[in-house]
């Protein structure tokens, strides 16, 4: 995590006395334990700690003390040296450990995984990153972190050097504030600062209520966490509390801290009001300081060994996650074990301390750079051309190669052209697979356009991309309306070429893991309130068409099942005259069938399934059942061209089937548009 200043706390003027002076061991302490809870929940219990969330409190409080400094001293606060120095200081070591990550991953990582890792080092680069995991809703705390990027954990700094920037100027309002009105400029802070608190809080409360996996990058959500920094270092000053409940604060304060990962649901219910715990725990230690009891927190926090943690604090984060992901990724493993990750830990701590030594150190004594802005610019401006240099002439080659590919797919990669009556195949035997490895993982059908004018909606579910306009029509023959969780997504790739042939308006409405059926109480809440507000949506806007699917693949028996809700779901639109059209789900792996693809080679067996191991071959089908449960209902049935022969390949007709173990690419959906057609028309009777 950054560090933004020393652990100091300095008596402001005015007459008002500060509870601790000089520099505080123990807050240095307590950045030790806060990244000592982060690297030992990663490495071996797959859990968020709170860790993160103390790390922001901490630089919020110590960002506030030297700015306070500054104002009541008479300091000019001459922000853009402030921001300059600041990240003259932390934007080197992220270079270093991110041109470190991105040869590992050269070296160790499948090329499928390529595009996200170069696009997350952009966004790294340039503090971006929650924001990106954000829109790609990743789910942090995934048991396997051998499917994480290695660069996944720079969300965090990205935030804090969103508020690296939005502080200073926070704190030059206050004082131009304060001066304008003559008033007291603590006071100013406090309003400020305090209806910061109060509004994102609330946001935050609200946000990780409807839309937890993003609020837990959303900027916007976590900025009353270091609200609460803020807050606390205007407070301590003014908090006196006798030795001894000084001590039991401390100790109080610690425990609750560690332990807040494993008492609290921090999966379903950070960062809202429940982050509130870690916050409140290191607040008391801060408070607590210096006791000069020997039975005091501060006593353990002060050891030298902590103190000396503490040093690496910044350092040891930006490795441990890099080093865990592709030490997983190397010996092909979900997590490290006991030996194993102590092992990362140990490397991590080594690459800290050579980092500390040999990077930080000599960039915060780098005086020369500190005396003129532009030198201090030119430094920037190097560490941002040693990563981007790289990382364009990654891209260019990576775009090159797809172009070349692209060139010949007509004749090379006829994908489920080959089962037309008559195909020939005159595709040249070296031909590479399409889509290309490097984005294969990425292949999906784009849901980017929001519903606006006709098609919009006040619904809070489908808000955003919940709800996007696919293909739109001036003055559509007919209006298609997909609806459900990603197996739906995947079949506009087939869906919206036909679309743009006939004349057809096609919406989507797309919740990942979220099938469209009737109300359930074994589904989430927010799912069932979603279809609630996916129904009336349809009602309202009256399609010739409603299409989703209508089954559900797993890959262990009985493989195939009927979801519960779903004919309550079909009836109550066919009830008011909307036909709807259900389609037989596709199978599912226990294997990531691209990547197979890439480490065995597209004819090995591992990667080409017999049909019977993931299918029940009864003779009557579960889409054959839903239709004779549900009447009206019309159904479809395209396995036969991802399963033929009694197989189920990863690729067909040189194109990757799969983008994981259970997602078709855009791009082999699109090549079974004619057979999505013929049967959709049989289907409706169109």
């Amino acid at each position: 995590m950054a560090v933004v200043e020393s652990s100091r706390v300095v008596a402001p003027r005015s007459g008002v006395i500060a509870a601790d002076r000089g520099f505080r061991p123990e807050v240095q302490g307590l950045r030790a334990l806060a990244v000592l809870m982060v690297v030992t929940y990663h490495v071996w219990f797959g859990r968020v700690s709170g860790g993160v969330d103390v790390f922001l409190l901490i630089s919020a409080f110590l960002l506030a003390l030297s700015f306070l400094r500054k104002v009541e001293s008479g300091k000019p606060l001459d922000l853009a040296r402030h921001w300059l120095h600041q990240f003259k200081r932390l934007l080197p070591a992220v270079v270093v450990v991110i041109l470190a990550t991105l040869g590992a991953t050269y070296l160790l990582v499948p090329q499928s995984r390529w595009q996200d890792i170069i696009e997350q080092a952009w966004a790294s680069l340039f503090y971006a990153q929650n924001w990106i995991l954000a829109s790609n809703a990743v789910d942090y705390y995934a048991d396997d972190h051998s499917l994480a990027s290695p660069l996944q954990h720079f969300w965090s700094l990205s935030v804090q050097g969103q508020v690296f920037i939005l502080w200073p100027l926070l704190f030059l309002a206050s004082a131009l504030l304060a001066r304008r009105f003559q008033l007291k400029f603590r006071g100013v802070v406090l309003l400020v600062f305090g209806a910061l608190f109060m509004g994102s809080l609330s946001f935050s409360v609200w946000e990780t209520s409807t839309n937890q996996a993003y609020a837990y990058f959303d900027t916007r959500a976590r900025l009353w966490e270091f609200a609460v920094g803020t807050l606390l270092a205007l407070a301590l000053p003014f908090i006196r509390l006798p030795r001894f409940l000084k001590v039991v604060a401390g100790w109080v304060g610690l425990a609750a801290m560690l332990s807040g990962g494993f008492l609290l649901d921090v999966q379903g219910q950070f960062p809202g009001y429940v982050a509130l715990w870690p916050l409140l725990a290191a607040a008391l230690v801060i408070i607590a300081g210096q006791t000069a009891s020997p039975f005091g927190v501060d006593r353990f926090l002060s050891s030298k060994p902590l103190v000396r943690v503490g040093d690496l604090s910044y350092a040891l984060y930006l490795w441990h996650w890099p080093v865990l992901v592709l030490a997983l990724i190397w010996q092909d493993r979900a997590s490290p074990g006991l030996v194993g990750g102590l092992i990362v830990i140990a490397v991590s701590l080594v690459l800290a301390y050579l980092t500390m030594r040999f990077v930080e150190r000599p960039m915060r004594a780098l005086a020369w750079a500190d005396r003129r802005r532009r030198r201090a610019v030119i430094v920037l401006a190097v560490c941002v051309a040693l990563v981007a240099a790289p990382l364009t002439g990654w891209q260019r080659g990576l775009q090159i190669e797809a172009e070349q590919i692209a060139s010949q797919v007509d004749r090379n990669n006829p994908g489920a052209s080959i089962f037309e009556v008559g195909y020939v195949d005159q595709a040249d035997t070296d031909a590479p697979l399409i889509p290309a490895v490097s984005s294969a993982s990425r292949d999906y059908a784009n849901i980017l356009t929001p519903c606006i004018d006709r098609f919009s909606t006040d619904a809070p579910s489908l808000q955003g991309l919940g709800c996007s306009v696919i293909v739109d029509q001036e003055d559509p023959v007919r209006t298609i309306v997909a609806v459900g969780n990603s197996h739906v997504q995947q079949w506009l790739a087939a869906m919206k070429p036909l679309a743009e042939q006939n004349n057809w308006a096609l919406v989507a409405l797309i919740k990942g893991g979220c099938q469209y059926v009737g109300y359930v109480e074994q589904v989430s809440e927010d799912c069932n309130e979603r279809n609630a507000q996916a129904t009336d949506y349809i009602l309202d806007i009256d399609p010739d068409l409603v299409f989703t699917t209508g089954t559900y693949s797993i890959p262990e028996p009985p493989y195939e099942l009927l979801a519960g809700g779903f004919t309550q779901g079909a009836m109550a639109l066919m009830a008011q005259g909307v036909p709807m059209v259900a389609i037989r789900d596709n199978p599912r792996f226990d294997r990531n069938m691209m990547e197979c693809v890439e480490e065995h080679g597209e004819s090995a067996e591992e990667c080409n399934v017999p049909e019977d191991e993931i299918r029940d071959m009864s003779e009557v089908s579960p889409i054959e059942q839903l239709a004779a449960a549900t009447p009206g209902l019309a159904t479809m049935d395209l396995n036969e061209y991802i399963c033929s022969g009694g197989t189920c390949p990863s690729v067909i007709g040189n194109v990757r089937v799969y983008l994981d173990d259970n997602h078709l690419t855009a791009t082999y959906a699109q090549t079974l548009s004619p057979y999505f057609y013929e049967q959709l028309i049989a289907a409706t009777e169109w």
